[in-house]
Formats: structure tokens, C-alpha cells, sequence
């Protein structure tokens, strides 16, 4: 057993680290920030056995821990628990323990996002500390001579956004995970088919409701599961063949063509890995699956390791692009790209020994050769496969599946941007029930105003007033999207779910109230604040200070004035506004005070 020790934190390295020659150092980024590195080298190729990176730091002033995987839990674990975990097609490698006032105390990172690892911050219950690290190599895809990986550790006491901000610079000056470029249309409102559809996809169907949706605001449409199949049973049984089911779509280049006269980008739904025993390519690749996969029917996940394998799927997609005119690609389930109970390879035939390396491979040359095609081509990935490996394939990052579920969407699109930088975000597909309340409705979407939205509802079944929302609010969106998607985000409280999420660009900042019932101002002064009402409950208390010049005009769900003239606020540190539900304020004459 090896135990090193290094650093002012000190990190200890714990496990058998032959036949490696393992060397542990730290250094420091800046203060409070602290890098620890360790090195193996090995004579020869090897398997490491299991590694642990850990130190202790008094559990002081937290009251959660954020990972991007944390769905709605964001508590301490205790050390029995096991540890955030994350892949090169699975979640990241950073964890955050945050106080009650949102300020980070402790955030970690791996320079390894490749490989899959544990991080670490779980609290000791005899002692009050934190036992904090990395566990590396449970799983091991491959033999290797020389590897290095560092533990970014930051002690700050910072917002804990601006710590995990950092974090993802971190990660983007590094060459491997630089990310791909981000074309105009991933960043425009899109129409899906999921929800209104599902897999009872209608060439005619669909471009009714593509035009609709370009009336409302829409760019592009994402056409999903169904089109390649008549089997409308939500399996993925009769993937593998990616052929237009011609009793659905007769003609895919004309019907692609037609939607792009509406005005609409065409993307298209892709399983990424699964061929299905139904399907012809089951015969040619069966043999080259990593496990069998148990959704109604049976499948297989494609083995990347095979260069076959990479190149069929490849070919596939410029096929589609060449054929039908695609602007874009759904890559889903790249997530069960794994490397556990992976079967020996067929001898020869392999040019890689890990999946993580191979699924690396596939997706870096998809979309080098997609763009090629098509320089401004949309590759979208969803939750949890968003990590800043993901980065460099993908440029639309999704939120995972939660229909009619504003909250869960809320929160998986602000745990997205948290890392996502520049990449786009989108919303998880917005569908509700006709007979919703339109202020109800409208929570669909003010819960995503910091993201793309998708609309997937049957647009010509909603009532009139639930169109005319949308229509006001997808406008809103457009007119302050640089706000809503390029300015830092400042959510508040990711124990409580962010209730307060807000954006600054310059002299306009935005708050969405989502429950809190008071909305903080900025430090930085104003000449816009819009505070949007995202409750089923009338008012919010806008706390900030006011000069005494400082008006608000209120709006309702539909935009429209609810008083004429401007509600004078007053000289003062607390401002009630009777912002109904759903609707918004708009603070100005006057600025609030820095």
C-alpha cells in the first residue's frame, strides 16, 4: 500500500500503485486555488489498480453539494455514500459544497473528463470533517505506461457559480477539450416533434405545425424517433438501418426540402449506438455490441472500438446530410458508451483498447466530417452527457426528459449552463394540457428563459390565448436573448432549487422570481431591470434600493400593460410590486442602487 502526501492541503495518494512509479506534487493556481498532479509511469503497458486522491477540511458554514448530476438532491452525502461519478459521455468531473448564502466553500475538479472517476466531498460523521477527493480506475478499459491527472482543489469563499465558471475555463484552455463552434441556428427557438408526435411522425403533420411554429418565433424543427420505423411501440428494437420508413415519409428529400421553404432548419433524431435485432445491420454487427440492452425488444450498444463500426455510423449521417439536406443531428444515448462488462475483443480487428478513447473517436470525426458538409451543421446532446469532453462534439446541450415539468427543467437547464459556456443550452421539449390555466401554461416556458426553448405541443390544438403567450413570450425571448444566453447566470440557492435566477448585459439586467417572493438587485447599476413573476402567486418584493425617480411599469402573461403610467417606487430599500402571475415589471427612470 502507497500513501503520498503533497500540498497545503494535503492530499494524500492511497492505494497499490505497482508496477508504476507514481509521483504526486501540488502547486498553486492562485491563492486559494491549489492543483495537485499525479504522475505513473511504467516500464511496460499496465492496469493500475485503484487509486484514491484525499484529503480533510472541516465541514464549516455548507449546507449542500452541486455536481451536475445532482438532479433535485443537492445534499451532503455522508462518507458511506458513494461518490459523484461522471465519464467521457456521462456528467463531469466537479463537485461544489456551498453555504446557505450560495458562496462556495470548497470546489473540485478533474483535469480527467475521459476516463470514468469519482469525486468526492462526503461528510465524516464522527468527526464533522469532509472527506474530500477522487477515486480513479474502478474501472479500467485499458493498459497504459503514462498517465496524468490533476485535482483542481479551490478553498475560495466565492458565488458558486463563478467557482464552477472557472472551473469550466479550466477545462476549455486545454487543447483536448476545446469546444466546437456554436452555429447561429443552435441558438434560435425550435419546434420538436417528440412530445406532439412521438413516433407517429407525418411528413404533413409536421409541416403544418412548422409553420405555425415559424409564425410564433420557431428556426428550426427536430424531427424525432419514428421517422425510420412503422413500428410505433417506443422501442429501439428496429434501429441500426436508419432508412426512411416510406409509409410514413414517402419522400424525405422533398419533405426536408419543403420545410425548408417554410423557413425552418431540418434535425434529425439519430440512436446513436443501439442496433436492434430487427434491424439488417444486427447481422453485420452483432458480434460488435458491448452488451446486450434491455429496452422493449432487444438490442445491442455498437462497440467504437471497431473501426468498422465507427465508420457504418459515420457514413450513415453524411449519407443523410448528402440525401435529404439535414442541418443537423439528435445524437442520443451516446451515454451507453460504457466500459463496464465490455467483452473481449475480436483479435485484429480492434484499433482501440478503451471505450472511452474509441467513443472519443467516433464523435470527433462526426463532426469534423458532418462540418465539412456543412460548416454551420447542430449536433445535440442531452443530459447527462454534457461534459466539456461533450464540448467538443456537441453544440446544443439539452436538458434530460422531463415533460411538464417546469421545475425539473429549470433545474437541469441551469445546472447545463453552469459549465456549458458558449455552448447552447436548450430547454427540455415545452408541452402542457390545453385546459391549463394560460398563466399556468406560461411557467413552461418562464422557467427556460435562460436557454433555447423547444415547443412540442399540437400548435393548432391550443386555445387562443395560450397562443398568443407564446407568441409574446418566444418574441421576449428573441429581443433580450443576448441577456437571457450570453451573460453570466446568478442563481440563487441551489439547495432550494434556484427560486432567483438573473442575467446582466450591460445596463439591462433581468431577474426571474420563481418562487422566493423577493428579488435581490445586482451590484452593478441599471437602466432596465426586468423582473418577471414565474409564480402562480401575485407580487414580488424587489429589495435593492431606489432613487427617487424610479419607476416600474407592470405587465401581464400576454405583455400588455396592466395600469397605465409607471408605479413610482420611491426612495427606499424595499419595493412591492404587484406583478401578477406570470407576467413581469419593468424597473427604470431612475437606477437601482450599486
Amino acid at each position: 500500500m502507497t500513501v503520498v502526501t503533497a500540498g497545503e492541503n494535503r492530499v494524500q495518494l492511497i492505494g497499490d500503485t505497482a508496477p508504476f512509479v507514481a509521483t504526486l506534487s501540488a502547486a498553486c493556481e492562485q491563492d486559494g486555488v491549489e492543483l495537485v498532479t499525479l504522475s505513473l509511469v511504467a516500464s511496460a503497458p499496465a492496469k493500475p489498480g485503484k487509486l484514491t486522491l484525499k484529503f480533510f477540511v472541516p465541514c464549516v458554514d455548507m449546507t449542500g453539494l452541486w455536481s451536475p448530476s445532482a438532479e433535485r438532491n443537492r445534499s451532503l452525502p455522508p462518507d458511506w455514500s458513494p461518490g459523484k461519478a461522471s465519464s467521457a459521455t456521462s456528467s463531469a468531473p466537479v463537485v461544489t459544497a456551498f453555504g446557505g448564502d450560495g458562496l462556495s466553500r470548497l470546489t473540485l475538479a478533474l483535469s480527467d473528463a475521459m476516463n470514468p472517476v469519482k469525486l468526492r466531498a462526503h461528510v465524516v460523521e464522527e468527526t464533522g470533517l469532509l472527506e474530500c477527493g477522487a477515486i480513479l480506475f474502478e474501472q479500467v478499459a485499458r493498459a497504459f505506461d503514462r498517465y496524468e491527472v490533476t485535482l483542481r482543489i479551490d478553498r475560495r469563499v466565492t458565488p458558486f457559480a463563478s467557482a464552477l465558471d472557472d472551473v469550466r475555463a479550466w477545462w476549455e484552455a486545454m487543447p483536448e477539450y476545446k469546444p466546437a463552434p456554436v452555429p447561429a441556428p443552435a441558438r434560435l427557438a425550435m419546434y420538436s416533434s417528440w412530445y406532439s408526435f412521438h413516433q407517429h411522425v407525418d411528413p404533413a403533420g409536421i409541416e403544418k405545425q412548422c409553420r405555425l411554429a415559424k409564425e410564433l418565433g420557431c428556426e428550426a424543427v427536430i424531427v424525432d424517433d419514428g421517422w425510420q420505423t412503422d413500428n410505433n411501440e417506443r422501442g429501439y428494437a428496429y434501429c441500426g438501418d436508419w432508412r426512411v420508413c416510406e409509409t410514413k415519409i414517402p419522400d424525405m428529400r422533398a419533405h426536408v426540402a419543403r420545410v425548408h421553404e417554410i423557413g425552418l432548419k431540418y434535425i434529425l433524431w439519430y440512436s446513436v449506438p443501439f442496433v436492434g435485432v430487427h434491424s439488417d445491420a444486427w447481422a453485420r454487427f452483432q458480434e460488435k455490441v458491448l452488451r446486450p440492452h434491455h429496452h422493449p425488444g432487444v438490442l445491442g450498444v455498437l462497440d467504437p472500438r471497431y473501426p468498422d463500426v465507427r465508420e457504418y455510423l459515420i457514413g450513415v449521417y453524411e449519407k443523410a446530410v448528402r440525401d435529404w439536406d439535414l442541418d443537423g443531428f439528435k445524437l442520443d444515448f451516446v451515454d451507453t458508451f460504457r466500459i463496464d462488462a465490455q467483452p473481449p475483443l475480436h483479435p485484429g480487428e480492434a484499433d482501440f483498447a478503451g471505450v472511452p478513447e474509441a467513443a472519443d473517436r467516433l464523435l470527433s470525426d462526426v463532426i469534423a466530417r458532418l462540418s465539412a458538409l456543412k460548416p454551420d451543421i447542430c449536433i445535440e446532446f442531452r443530459q447527462s452527457y454534457i461534459g466539456p469532453l461533450m464540448r467538443k462534439y456537441g453544440n446544443m446541450f439539452r436538458s434530460g426528459d422531463c415533460p411538464d415539468d417546469a421545475v425539473q427543467n429549470r433545474v437541469h437547464i441551469v445546472d447545463i449552463r453552469l459549465l456549458a459556456g458558449s455552448t447552447a443550452t436548450h430547454a427540455d421539449m415545452l408541452m402542457w394540457h390545453p385546459a391549463e390555466p394560460v398563466e399556468s401554461a406560461a411557467l413552461q416556458i418562464l422557467n427556460i428563459l435562460f436557454s433555447v426553448p423547444q415547443i412540442s405541443v399540437m400548435l393548432d390544438n391550443l386555445p387562443a390565448d395560450h397562443a398568443r403567450m407564446v407568441r409574446f413570450w418566444l418574441g421576449f425571448w428573441l429581443k433580450y436573448r443576448a441577456v437571457l444566453l450570453d451573460a453570466p447566470i446568478e442563481p440563487t440557492s441551489p439547495e432550494l432549487l434556484y427560486p432567483v435566477v438573473s442575467a446582466q448585459a450591460g445596463a439591462t439586467r433581468i431577474s426571474v422570481n420563481y418562487g422566493a417572493g423577493i428579488v435581490k438587485a445586482g451590484r452593478k447599476a441599471v437602466d432596465e431591470w426586468i423582473v418577471v413573476n414565474a409564480a402562480r402567486t401575485n407580487g414580488v418584493i424587489l429589495d435593492g434600493g431606489f432613487d427617487a425617480n424610479s419607476t416600474a411599469t407592470i405587465y401581464n402573461v400576454f405583455g400588455d400593460p396592466v395600469s397605465s403610467g409607471g408605479t413610482r417606487l420611491g426612495d427606499g430599500e424595499i419595493a412591492k410590486l404587484d406583478i401578477p402571475p406570470a407576467g413581469y415589471a419593468v424597473v427604470s427612470n431612475g437606477r437601482p442602487k450599486a
